[in-house]
């Protein structure tokens, strides 16, 4: 049996990079993997629908050149194309975390694990079953798409994230069913591509996470492209006997049935959880989550579990910032709780959405006294000058002592402004300090100075 200090189990953006953490730290890892290095989010999930996104926004532009002065004539799409550019950049990413594992000697083991007592993995592959034990191991297994009972997924006409990336024809119509951040994205890249598309959301807002402005402007932004928007609306079945879908939506007007040729279900994730072990274990589990503590330890000594299938953010960054926490912790390092009030949230469609923070609603109801600036982009001389005008920064700030609560982003490029906020508001930046940092002129980042400054009464640029 071969021993190691740490085996992690899933290797998605959670679990490689605690692997290459402990490697750096001296313990001797490995790694388990059913399917590809990288997990999801580099093969199905973050990476290449961002590959999506781009091409589409590539196309957009090509429509729009007549905006800048320029001609395109005859600007059409290859949607196989699109697709294949996609799982290219997500094969690229997977080898390229082949070559982190062969370079910080971590030893990859392809197949199924299932945990056992004793500080072991037993890993079943094609090649047949092998068990390996270890001093720590750290469960990073992840999620996938969640399916509801009124929605059964059959991968042709009701489909999940993984299908709507990889689709061999494009739908002329399609109903996406979740506004969240993968529904929102997927809305927006077959938008761009010529679908016509319909979101049906559950909550009274899309992207209901956002501070209420941001929902309301990405909501206006969608429909002037083209994107029919149901919100308090909840789909009760779906027929899949014809030739396309026929989707029954109940909303407060009552029941209308919508016809498309796929349903794209995007209404949240399940961890996985299943069959690898836990009850045998005796791992606590409560309501689909790992319980663990401040430092990812589970109620069983030796084992731990980081990103989806614990309580916190079901991100990516969140996964990754867990698993180095994780290990240093181990390693015996002097480390501090992650604070999961300052995780940066992203979505990107376009216009683009990034928040940190408390929304407006949040700070009022957690009883501060607030101030609120907020600077459209319409006021921005590099917003207009680039044509992409829609959108706000929106900040918030404790009135007494100007701790930033919260900072809510819509515009083009807002998901590399956010880390911004996000650092000043781990060094306890106030309000002001903001205000007196010079930002470069002419950028987008003018923007939160300058919804500072609307916060603090001394805006120039309105």
């Amino acid at each position: 049996m071969s021993k190691f200090d740490i085996i992690v189990l899933g290797s998605g953006p959670g679990g490689y990079v605690t692997a290459i953490r402990a490697s750096q730290l001296g313990f001797k890892t490995a790694i388990v993997e059913k399917e590809s290095l990288g997990g999801v989010c580099l093969n199905w999930g973050c990476i290449p629908t961002k590959a999506l996104l781009k091409s589409a926004q590539v196309f957009e532009y090509l429509k729009h050149a007549g905006d800048y002065g320029l001609n395109a004539e005859n600007v059409g799409h290859d949607f196989g194309a699109v697709v294949k550019r996609s799982r290219g950049v997500a094969d690229g990413m997977s080898k390229g975390v082949q070559f982190l594992m062969k370079k910080n000697k971590i030893e990859v083991i392809n197949g199924f694990g299932t945990l056992k007592k004793g500080k072991k993995i037993e890993v079943k592959s094609d090649s047949g079953t092998t068990e390996y034990s270890a001093d720590h191991i750290i469960i990073a297994t992840g999620a996938r798409s969640r399916e509801l009972p009124s929605l059964p997924q059959d991968g042709k006409k009701v489909i999940g994230y993984r299908e709507a990336m990889s689709l061999d024809k494009q739908p002329k119509k399609m109903i996406v069913v979740g506004s969240g951040a993968i529904g929102i994205e997927f809305a927006y890249f077959y938008n761009s591509m010529g679908t016509e598309v319909t979101v049906v959301e559950f909550m009274p807002n899309i992207v209901p996470v956002e501070d209420e402005d941001v929902s309301k402007q990405l909501e206006r932004s969608f429909k002037k492209a083209g994107v029919k928007i149901m919100t308090s609306a909840e789909v009760t079945k779906v027929d899949t006997s014809g030739d396309g879908v026929k989707a029954t939506v109940k909303t407060s007007k009552g029941e209308e049935v919508l016809e498309a040729d796929i349903v794209l279900s995007a209404v949240g994730i399940k961890t996985n959880i299943e069959n690898i072990g836990l009850e045998d274990v005796g791992i606590a589990v409560d309501r689909d989550k790992i319980l663990v503590n401040d430092y990812y330890q589970t109620n069983i000594p030796g084992y731990y579990a980081i990103g989806d299938v614990t309580q916190g953010q079901a991100l990516a960054h969140v996964a990754s910032a867990e698993g180095i926490l994780c290990v240093e912790k181990i390693a015996g390092m002097h480390v501090e709780a992650l604070d999961y009030g300052n995780i940066p949230g992203c979505t990107y469609c376009i216009p683009e959405v990034a928040s940190v923070g408390l929304t407006e609603k949040q700070a009022k109801e957690k009883g501060y006294d607030i101030k609120v600036g907020k600077f459209p982009f319409s006021a921005s001389g590099k917003a207009k000058a680039s044509g992409n005008a829609d959108g706000f920064v929106k900040v918030i700030f404790d009135a007494k002592y100007g701790e930033w609560l919260g900072c809510h982003m819509i515009g083009v490029g807002v998901t590399d402004m956010i880390a911004e906020a996000v650092v000043a508001r781990k060094l306890e930046t106030t309000g002001h300090e903001v205000l007196k940092a010079v930002h470069p002129h002419p950028t987008m980042s003018e923007a939160v100075m300058e919804a500072v400054a609307d916060a603090y009464d001394e805006v120039i640029h309105l």
